[in-house]
Formats: structure tokens, sequence, C-alpha cells
């Protein structure tokens, strides 16, 4: 099927043009800029989505490639009073994303290929985004054993995760954590790091220390203090120093860590709705973060969904509903707070160095390139009106989690629509 976006304001990673965008059976296949207008063959029998009147500030959208999140919670299976698969699928749909890699702390753990890959065939058939769940590192995350990590490879795997992660749990055995390291460099792929054994800044030193000694590619989750991020900055400098070591590292930030506060926390309630691990910091953590983000410390930023009923956040689950919020909320802080930070770079940091860091852009085997506008990518995108505001309500949440940091806050940035492969997922009304 065809399908043609004409009239819109194209962003990615490098791109920066008015034009049109030709889609061929869910792969980019043209991007035209406003002085090529579409010609008689073009049009054809395709479905067209013209970006006139789409907007209601008049100007004409934003069309960028869908976001790619490293770090989400689904609580699927066994927990569907706080969110299922259908829920925060079309919760990331509404938020604009296409490609999610869910955590395993779920009940049962996904410690096994068969229950990781149960869950991504589910996901698959609804059709709404591409979800990946992440393996754990030791069986029911219980830091004794190791989980199925021989069992990943290529060549001999049902489903191939593309990210593992003991989130949540750090392994204290340092060991335990060499041997799920070799695991891991043996399959070429990525560990997320949740950091908090000892202290943020203690886990940081230590998993790069690790890292670096197994030669594998850690990946840290949710950084959010200054001494973390200049350690990271040390070690990503000596990297670059060292012409022939395999060690690789990356690391995220979150939008409630890059927008708020511990002064936010308090006013949430520190214990209750403001709790989320790691907590929101000072202001000068903040600044750090920001500034990691436009000289490169920081790779990507993920959203940390953590999705809770009403009775856990107020008996002191940690976490936030992120998804609806996580374009509007950084939009909001780093673009029109004027830090220095664009729609190309942020572009960048919520789908192209995500995709990348997954390896959906180098040679893994039988992927899609994304996170980019380009021929011959997937044609995951999202369109915005950067010009229009909202109020949140968490009651509007497409996710069964309402706890959300930004409730009642005014952000800029809406999605309009979300297309998965060149197909409609979701369209804002009203």
């Amino acid at each position: 099927m065809r399908v043609i976006l004409k009239n819109f304001h194209i962003i990615d990673a490098e791109i920066n043009l008015t034009g049109n965008l030709l889609i061929d059976d869910g792969i980019i296949t043209g991007v035209q800029s406003e002085k090529s207008p579409l010609s008689k063959d073009d049009n054809g029998e395709a479905l067209i989505i013209d970006g006139r009147g789409l907007s209601n500030s008049g100007e004409l959208p934003i069309l960028m490639p869908a976001f790619v999140d490293l770090h989400a919670h689904f609580r699927d299976p066994g927990f569907p009073e706080k969110e299922t698969l259908e829920s925060a699928s079309l919760a990331a749909a509404a938020g604009g994303f296409g490609t999610v890699i869910c955590m395993a702390n779920t009940k049962p753990v996904i410690d096994k290929i068969e229950t990781a890959s149960s869950l991504k065939k589910r996901s698959d058939s609804l059709g709404l985004i591409d979800l990946y769940p992440v393996l754990s590192l030791t069986k029911n995350m219980e830091g004794k054993e190791l989980s199925e990590l021989a069992s990943i490879t290529p060549n001999n795997c049902s489903y191939m995760p593309l990210m593992l992660s003991e989130d949540g749990k750090d392994l204290s055995d340092d060991g335990l954590f060499l041997a799920v390291m070799g695991e891991a460099k043996q399959a070429g792929v990525p560990i997320s790091c949740h950091c908090d054994l000892g202290g943020e800044d203690n886990a940081v030193c230590r998993v790069i220390e690790l890292g670096r000694k197994a030669g594998c590619h850690i990946h840290i989750a949710h950084v959010s203090t200054k001494e973390a991020i200049e350690a990271i900055r040390l070690a990503k400098q000596e990297i670059l120093a060292e012409a022939n070591t395999v060690f690789k590292l990356s690391c995220e930030a979150m939008p409630h860590n890059i927008c708020l506060t511990e002064e936010d926390a308090r006013k949430l309630g520190e214990d209750t709705w403001g709790r989320v691990n790691p907590p929101l910091r000072s202001e000068e953590d903040r600044k750090a973060i920001i500034q990691a983000l436009c000289d490169g410390t920081i790779d990507a930023i993920a959203t940390d969904h953590a999705p809770h009923t009403t009775a856990d956040k107020e008996a002191g689950a940690p976490g936030f509903s992120g998804f609806e919020t996580a374009f509007a909320a950084v939009y909001t802080g780093l673009v029109k707070g004027g830090t220095g930070i664009d729609l190309k770079r942020l572009s960048s940091l919520m789908s192209a160095n995500p995709a990348r860091l997954l390896g959906f852009n180098n040679s893994r085997p039988g992927s899609q390139k994304r996170g980019r506008i380009l021929p011959g990518f997937k044609a995951d995108l999202t369109i915005l009106d950067t010009e229009s505001s909202w109020i949140v309500g968490p009651d509007s949440f497409k996710s069964r989690g309402k706890n959300s940091a930004f409730k009642g806050r005014r952000l800029f940035g809406k999605i309009l629509m979300t297309l998965h492969e060149g197909r409609v997922v979701y369209v804002q009304h009203g």
C-alpha cells in the first residue's frame, strides 16, 4: 500500500525541510522537498495525509521518526491492575513511540526465552508498536543463577533480545556479574544497568570498571547525578583514546530528571506521588544532565514508564507513567527552554541514537532500519504540533497508570498522529 504525507515540516537527526514523504508497504521510499512537487504517478491509488489543517496553530505540523524507548515497564504478565500489553501499547503509540524495550520485572519474571518470545508475539499481533522484552540477568531476578543467557544466539534462538537487564536490582556478586557480562559480550547484546548498589555514583563507577574488564557493552539506565555523569564522561573519553578497546559505554536520562527537581518531588509528595527511583535530584544535577545531553555524554532520552495504581502510589511505589508526556516534557524543557537543543538534536536523542544503540541501523541480521526519515527506513513516524500547549490531565491517558509527575502542568507539543509501518495507529481527538 502506498501512503503519501504531503505538506509537512520534516525533521530528524540530520534533516530539516518542508516537503512530502512517500511510503510503500511500510517502508519510506522517497523524501521530497517542497520544490519537488508530487507527480500524478506519485499519487496513484495512495492514501494521502495532508498536513495543511492538521494543527490548531495554523502552521504546518512537524513530521518526525517515531521515538525509540530504551526503558519501559509494561507490567505484563502479572499486574493487569497497573497496566496490560494493550493499554501500554496504546499509551506508547499516543506518545509517538514506535519501538519500545520493556523490562523483565513481571510475574513471572522474563527470565526465559520462551516468556520473552510469547510477549513479543502478542505485541506483534496487536500491530501498534514493536516491543522487545529484555531478558533478566538471573533466574527470577534473585541474583543467584544465570537466566537463559547462553541461549541467546541469532542462529538457535526463537527470540533475540536487544538488551539484557536486572532493572530495579544490581548484582552484588562481582564474579556473577562478570559471568553475565561474558555471555552478553558473546551475544553482542548490551546490559542495561540500574546502578543503585551503594548509591548511584559508586554503582556507576563499579559497572564501568567491570564492563571494561569484561569488554562488553554497558548501558547505564536513568542517569541522575552530576557525579555519575562526570564518571561516564571521563570513561567515554578514555574509550576514545584507546583505539583497540572493545568496551562500549552508553547511557540514558529520563524526562522527569531533565525537567524536575527534588523540590517538585516534595510538592507532589516525596514519599508517594513524587517518589521515583532514582529520585528527583537537585537543580545542579538537573543542569548537569542538560549539559550532558548537549555535549553527547548522555546518548538517549528514555521514559522509564512505570504505571501504578492509586493505592500503590499512596503506599510509596516508585515511578511515573511516562509515555504520553515524554515528548512534550522534554520539548518544553529543552527546546522551548532555550538550552541549545533543537528539534534535530531532540530527534537524535529520542529516535536515531537509541535505534543505533539497539543495532537496528548497523548489521543486526533481519533488523529493519528505523529512527531516521530516509529511503529504506521503516515508516514509523509521528506527527506533532509543537506550537500548541496542553494541560496534563492523567485521567485522559491511554495508560492505566495515572501517576504522572507532570499532572496539571502546561506543556508544549501535541502528538497528532502516529504511524507504525505506514499504518495510522493513533490519532488525537479533541
